[in-house]
């Protein structure tokens, strides 16, 4: 369900005695998002930066590594998946302040090196024997959706890497480590002309929903960020590295 969003001024929340975010060099606004997402809510960090004062330190690692976090106790305020069964976990766990809200959808792609020198065509070269082929592990929402769609195309994959977050999958790719992997479509416009690009077929690809949600340490401020992501400013810099938003 989608809230009003609250004003945008600089906040301190108080929780538990402690400021939990402020302005200027006060407590920071702790924010758990999800490695492919990381270019993005940077950048959208940056901006609420500006316009608010507060400032946002952005912790990035594989969905279901941060959910695993936040559930153990770990001091974050906002947390920004890949798709919604991790955020499900920690609403599940009374940590949240409400349910998680979808900002932005994605689409699968496979990363090539550029020049693309294995000749990688679709998604049936991941049964191919003498390619290196990297897909995330299957506990993680970008190694569920791949195995989705490899399962629409008829394909037993055969793979050298399993890796807990795409960002290491992109960074093998770069370096020549691998010959493919099944990453974001995102991932690919973010690299900025250092990875080539193999599209999935339509009916193959998996469209996969970003959710974000604020958790109960975060206080108002912590809505106050939500809000600004899903706003029509965070839109267009989500729109710039490839994310769809409706």
């Amino acid at each position: 369900m989608t809230r009003a969003a609250p004003a945008l001024a600089a906040l301190v929340v108080l929780v538990g005695g402690a400021a939990c975010c402020g302005s200027g060099s006060g407590p920071a606004l702790r924010v758990s998002a999800a490695s492919s997402l990381t270019a993005a809510l940077t950048e959208i960090a940056d901006a609420y930066e500006r316009e608010t004062g507060v400032h946002v330190v952005l912790d990035s690692a594989g969905s279901q590594t941060l959910a695993t976090r936040i559930v153990e106790g770990a001091p974050v305020h906002v947390f920004a998946s890949a798709d919604a069964d991790p955020v499900d976990a920690v609403v599940a766990s009374g940590l949240a302040r409400g349910p998680g809200e979808v900002f932005a959808a994605n689409t699968l792609a496979i990363a090539v090196p550029l020049g693309n020198p294995a000749g990688i065509r679709s998604l049936a070269d991941f049964a191919r024997s003498g390619a290196s082929l990297g897909l995330c592990a299957r506990q993680v929402p970008c190694g569920r959706a791949a195995r989705r769609a490899l399962d629409r195309a008829g394909v037993d994959a055969s793979v050298d890497t399993e890796e807990l977050d795409v960002r290491a999958l992109v960074t093998k790719v770069e370096a020549g480590e691998l010959d493919a992997a099944v990453v974001y479509r995102s991932d690919i416009v973010g690299a900025r002309g250092h990875l080539g690009h193999v599209a999935i077929a339509d009916d193959d690809n998996v469209r996969v929903q970003h959710v974000i949600v604020a958790l109960r340490g975060g206080g108002a401020e912590a809505d106050a960020f939500v809000d600004f992501v899903r706003s029509p400013r965070a839109a267009r810099i989500l729109r710039t590295v490839g994310f769809d938003v409706s």
